[in-house]
């Protein structure tokens, strides 16, 4: 073999080689400090978890010896309520089968058709078909996923905002679960799947601000609920009005073994009334991929001088469709961001964004087609 052929060989596995070694460092860099963050955290719940089976059993035995001493002694049983918790707080009861209301009256928020616990279907499904079968369900169900109870006054106008790309095979599912769930909570409802188009990082947070300004231009809603297209709620109690605080309802998610990952986490789905969020200034613009954005709000929340409320007991439950933030790549400046969340907040956000959409009515939601650029929302000596 002559020589410039071998010479030109090796030329193109050195730089076969260089590439590869070049998208691996690209990959350990940016996207795999989520997943493995993701299963570190899982692996930290499982060991919390058997301390609290550890604790719970340590009780038990506690109490049969107390118990049995007690006995002994007495030849008694021992009267004290080891279950008892002095902050129980007795829940307002859910109201009972053949409740009747007017239609002149504002909804229950504790409806008898709200069971609790839902059976959470996971498979694929065509959205062809769950917009057949929802709407042969309830015929009422308008363009863009518009409804609303004609047997009572809806109590919150809820617009439920989606930030989206690439996600077609999850979309049917979540619509699948959540609008029979919303139907059955006599809430009037709408949904917006805002999707980034273009080749810049997922922006969440950005995509959360244009969908808050499209819904507003539909019609006066009261109460926004940004929701992930990933997340399938799993009890149907878990009520999608607002209230006087914003409210974080997702709290149990499976991947994290149905723990919440830490007291300020406040990403999945969160709720605030319409006012709220333009008191915080809505979501920061400036967090380009996976991470970061949820915090913010949460620190924004609490500089605003609110509070975040959460379902209680088992109501917070979710599920998660796994696909391990695949073509998110994580944004590596969220800490610099979140030390100077206070002094960002009036500057980034609601005020500062700029943008040109391509808004379409589908059967079940609005699609807010949008590319997104960081032009679209300049903050002067970031």
């Amino acid at each position: 073999m002559p020589t410039h052929l071998r010479f030109r060989r090796r030329s193109f596995l050195g730089l076969l080689f260089l590439f590869s070694l070049s998208t691996s460092a690209l990959y350990f860099i940016y996207s795999a400090p989520g997943v493995v963050n993701e299963y570190l955290f899982m692996v930290q719940a499982r060991g919390i978890q058997l301390r609290q089976n550890v604790r719970n059993i340590g009780a038990q035995v506690i109490e049969q010896v107390v118990r049995g001493a007690y006995s002994g002694i007495n030849g008694t049983d021992y009267a004290y309520d080891f279950n008892q918790s002095e902050t129980d707080v007795p829940a307002t009861p859910y109201l009972p089968e053949g409740f009747t209301y007017l239609p002149t009256h504002v909804c229950p928020e504790k409806l008898p058709s709200m069971k609790g616990r839902v059976d959470v279907n996971m498979s694929e499904i065509a959205l062809e078909e769950v917009e057949r079968a929802l709407q042969e369900e309830e015929p009422s169900l308008g363009m863009g996923g518009h409804w609303k109870p004609h047997d009572c006054i809806p109590h919150w106008k809820v617009a439920i905002l989606v930030p989206f790309r690439n996600r077609h095979e999850h979309l049917p599912i979540l619509f699948r679960h959540l609008i029979p769930i919303l139907q059955r909570q006599r809430l009037q409802f709408a949904f917006y799947v805002i999707e980034q188009m273009g080749n810049e990082p997922f922006n969440r947070a950005m995509l959360f601000n244009v969908g808050f300004k499209e819904a507003m231009k539909d019609m006066d809603w009261d109460c926004m609920v940004f929701h992930d297209v990933d997340h399938i709620m799993e009890n149907d109690r878990n009520y999608y009005g607002c209230g006087e605080m914003p409210r974080h309802f997702a709290v149990k998610l499976n991947k994290y073994s149905y723990m919440l990952p830490y007291p300020e986490f406040f990403g999945g789905v969160s709720g605030l009334t319409v006012e709220q969020y333009r008191q915080i200034n809505g979501f920061p613009n400036a967090f380009w991929g996976w991470g970061g954005e949820d915090d913010d709000l949460w620190n924004r929340v609490q500089y605003a001088g609110y509070s975040v409320s959460r379902p209680a007991g088992e109501m917070g439950r979710y599920m998660s469709i796994q696909h391990h933030h695949r073509g998110e790549v994580q944004f590596l400046g969220r800490y610099t961001l979140l030390r100077r969340s206070k002094e960002r907040q009036s500057l980034d956000g609601l005020n500062n964004l700029h943008y040109s959409p391509l808004v379409s009515r589908r059967t079940l939601y609005t699609n807010v087609s949008v590319s997104l650029s960081r032009q679209m929302a300049p903050v002067a000596d970031y």
